[in-house]
C-alpha cells in the first residue's frame, strides 16, 4: 500500500492560493480561490485575514483554519496535492500554448 504523503508547511502566496510542501520533497501551488468563492462552509476564507490563519493539521493530514468558535475547516493532503499536480500541468500546457 502506498503512504500518502504530509503536508509539512503550508503558507499563503496570496489571498486563496497557498504554497504547499509535502514531505516526500514536492512543492506546490494550490489555487482555491473557485472554492471559496461558492462561499457556504467556506464563507470565511473569503476574508483574506482569516485565509492567512492557515495552518498544518498535527499530523500532516490537511491544512486547516479555526474560527473563534472552534469549528474548522479544511483541505485534505491527498486533495490538494491532487489540485497542485493538476494544476501545475495546466501552466505547463497554458505556457506552450502561448508560444
Amino acid at each position: 500500500m502506498k503512504k500518502l504523503p504530509r503536508i509539512v508547511l503550508a503558507e499563503p502566496v496570496i489571498h486563496g492560493v497557498l504554497k504547499i510542501v509535502w514531505n516526500d520533497g514536492y512543492e506546490g501551488i494550490v489555487d482555491l480561490r473557485p472554492t471559496i468563492a461558492r462561499g457556504k462552509v467556506f464563507t470565511r476564507l473569503q476574508n483574506a485575514r482569516n485565509f492567512s490563519k492557515v495552518r498544518v493539521s498535527e499530523f500532516g493530514h490537511s491544512v486547516e483554519w479555526t474560527d473563534e468558535d472552534g469549528d474548522q475547516i479544511d483541505f485534505g493532503a491527498d486533495t490538494l496535492r491532487s489540485k497542485a499536480e493538476n494544476q501545475a500541468r495546466l501552466n505547463e500546457v497554458a505556457s506552450v500554448l502561448q508560444y
